[in-house]
């Protein structure tokens, strides 16, 4: 007769597996795996290719339009729109980690990962740090490309890594909202259009590519107080001459505020039991 699935271990299996290590699940070691697993995918699909080229498509769509028109006003257009040309490069990144968290959660991924002893925090914060390696390359194809058509840093390295930190972080927030957007749709393609249209709207309507004064007097307020205009002020001034404390706790209050906005709802979105 066959012992019961019910009574306990012979000897001679507990010493067979006493040999065994226990699992330690690490959370360190999880978020590793599906970061490298993302930006792996990333890389052989051709996706950072696509980042890094993508800011050359916004810099001659940008650039070679209007550079004449500002230069007659004495606006030199390489440095004055080479913040909003980032801002779209973090743009980009948005709507990339957005279409990723919806197609985890569409595909059942999302569901799967919460049955298994994983950290709670670590699909989310693995696929925003993807979404990280991604801003990084958009951002050096941007500074890259920009210096081709003029752009640079006149106000020395601390402002350059300034700017760059500062691009990245709008970019990372950004990404943190989205995510949580994607993992509350679960459908790529219609998330991909909801974000397109405030994404265009809020960089058109913005001083972004022409001054404050090109606007409407009654649209100039909203024009320049929204934060994406915020957002090109401090970085131009960083680019620049450097940027003073009276124009970058503004933009800084924003992202801030986006900050306690987004980071709630997207672990709140990531967590929950669908």
């Amino acid at each position: 007769m066959t012992a019961s699935a019910t009574e306990p271990a012979t000897p001679e299996a507990a010493e067979l597996f006493a040999e065994l290590p226990l699992a330690q699940p690490s959370s360190f070691a999880q978020w590793r795996a599906l970061t490298g697993r993302v930006v792996k995918t990333m890389a052989t699909k051709g996706e950072l290719i696509v980042a890094f080229v993508t800011p050359l498509v916004f810099t001659l769509g940008f650039y070679l339009p209007l550079r004449f028109v500002m230069k007659l006003q004495g606006i030199d257009y390489a440095q004055f729109v080479m913040p909003i040309i980032v801002l779209q490069t973090m743009a980009f990144t948005m709507l990339s980690n957005a279409q990723l968290a919806a197609f985890e959660a569409m595909t059942g991924l999302s569901t799967r990962l919460q049955t298994m002893p994983i950290g709670t925090l670590v699909p989310l914060t693995s696929r925003i740090c993807a979404g990280l390696v991604r801003s990084v390359t958009s951002l050096t194809g941007a500074l890259l490309f920009g210096y081709m058509i003029g752009f640079e840093f006149s106000a020395g390295v601390g402002q350059a890594v300034l700017f760059c930190g500062f691009s990245l972080a709008i970019g990372t927030v950004l990404a943190i909202g989205a995510d949580g957007l994607g993992s509350l749709t679960k459908s790529p393609e219609q998330l991909s259009q909801a974000l397109t249209l405030p994404t265009l709207i809020f960089g058109m309507l913005s001083c972004g590519f022409v001054p404050e004064r090109s606007f409407p007097e009654w649209i100039q307020p909203f024009v320049r107080n929204q934060p994406i205009s915020q957002f090109s002020f401090a970085l131009r001034d960083m680019a620049a001459d450097g940027v003073s404390w009276g124009v970058l706790w503004v933009p800084l209050a924003w992202l801030i505020g986006l900050t306690v906005v987004f980071t709630p709802f997207a672990v709140w979105a990531s967590v929950r039991r669908s």
